[in-house]
């Protein structure tokens, strides 16, 4: 069964904001359970953990050397998933520290201008703990490092419970495996931070791991899981549930079928409402008051690839694509709404193909829906090759903001546009429930 400290975490957050942890209060920021000695896991260590079990290196040279030799495990890959043992909720069971309140010289990491924390941070720390998480799931006491090469396809969601986290405050992250597949894994983790003599929930996140040989070629086998109890059962039946969802949402994808009835007819109201009536020309298109065309609600960003931004598989992090990806939706979501918006959830990231050191990464964010005080940005990324003129997607990223007032509506122009803005639509209808 869980332990009562994680189940803790799922209970309700509170919504109301607080000032920040400073002078005296700052005290209260530094979790009782975050001394020195404690056996559970730093968040600085999660990644070396991560080279211990796969057999990496943080030099760049030996790394090279230490992914050739890892060909040579792939005879310790199972024939069939009936061939490893089950394993228990527990067994995959990790608790992280992030002590920004009891470590003041970590905090400058994660620290923004506006005192507050940089939430690309948590990402690329949420990253991290998943594929450590089922690693552990995964793990074989007899091997000396894994032959499995575990990483992230899907960010199903992250639902934020709160919007304020404090700077100066302890942080813990808790997980563990959800649900599995023959090869891959959900793993559903849990952030909360130490503010007022207690913990508060921060955020939910749920990720979709992925098994693959030892050259990240081809899927390989992950351990069975066995639920334990009404608790594990109901998490394992949710499990279930969002797989489903995923296939259905991927066949309803407005990339292969048409938009719906009421889709349809949204889009011919915006296109109506655009109409200049003193020319009535199909061509001829006015802005109403208080709106913005689609083209103009852009903004972009260049990444050059380096190897230190590498993983333990020798590819561009998950979390640094992720980090960079939501730094320039939300600064579009800013200017866009000429205020600073809060993050409200990220759903539906897919990663569709690894990036690789040396690339050129475009990234361009879009608003493509607004709805009350709500702004759905997606960012697409792509690599680039300068010798060939090739472009390849790589990710698509879904974010959803909320801003302290009312933000201008979106207006699409194209058809193609038009998909952008239902898609956005659907994207916020799941978030908020509206």
């Amino acid at each position: 069964m869980l332990s009562p400290r994680f189940l803790l975490l799922r209970s309700a957050a509170s919504m109301t904001s607080r000032s920040l942890c400073t002078g005296g209060i700052m005290r209260q920021g530094r979790a009782p359970d975050m001394v020195e000695g404690n056996p559970l896991l730093h968040v600085s260590n999660v990644r070396n953990r991560l080279r211990e079990i796969v057999g990496a290196s943080t030099n760049w040279s030996d790394h090279q050397q230490a992914m050739a030799e890892r060909v040579s495990l792939s005879s310790m890959l199972a024939k069939s998933q009936s061939e490893l043992p089950a394993k228990k909720m527990k067994d995959s069971f990790l608790e992280v520290h992030l002590p920004l309140g009891s470590e003041p010289q970590l905090r400058e990491k994660y620290l923004t201008f506006h005192k507050t924390v940089r939430f690309g941070r948590i990402l690329e720390d949420l990253d991290s703990l998943a594929v450590l998480i089922s690693y552990s799931h995964t793990y074989n006491p007899v091997l000396k490092s894994s032959p499995l090469s575990i990483v992230t396809a899907l960010v199903d969601k992250i639902d934020m419970r709160q919007h304020i986290i404090y700077p100066d405050c302890d942080i813990k992250f808790t997980g563990h495996v959800t649900w599995v597949g023959k090869t891959s894994i959900e793993a559903k983790m849990h952030m909360s931070q130490f503010h007022d003599g207690a913990y508060s929930p921060v955020l939910d996140a749920t990720f979709v791991m992925v098994a693959r040989d030892p050259e990240n070629k081809r899927a390989a086998f992950v351990n069975p899981l066995q639920p334990e109890g009404p608790e594990e059962e109901k998490l394992f039946q949710e499990g279930e549930e969002n797989k489903s969802r995923r296939v259905e949402l991927s066949t309803a994808s407005l990339l292969k079928v048409a938009p719906t009835a009421e889709e349809r007819k949204i889009v011919h109201s915006l296109f109506l409402n655009t109409l200049d009536t003193k020319t009535v020309s199909f061509r001829s298109r006015l802005l109403p008051e208080n709106s913005v065309w689609m083209e103009d609600a852009k903004l972009k960003g260049l990444e050059i690839c380096h190897p230190q931004q590498r993983n333990i598989f020798n590819r561009i992090f998950g979390g640094f694509l992720m980090r960079k990806a939501y730094e320039l939706g939300w600064a579009n979501a800013c200017s866009f709404g000429g205020w600073r918006p809060n993050l409200v959830a990220v759903d539906d990231i897919l990663f569709q193909k690894p990036v690789e050191i040396g690339s050129l990464l475009l990234l361009s964010s879009q608003v493509c829906y607004t709805q009350g005080k709500h702004i759905q940005v997606r960012v697409h990324s792509e690599v680039f090759d300068p010798l060939t003129r090739q472009h390849n997607t790589t990710n698509v990223f879904h974010f959803t903001f909320v801003s302290d007032r009312d933000v201008p509506n979106i207006m699409p122009n194209t058809y193609g546009e038009s998909m952008l803005y239902l898609d956005g639509r659907r994207h916020l209808t799941h978030t908020v429930g509206q």
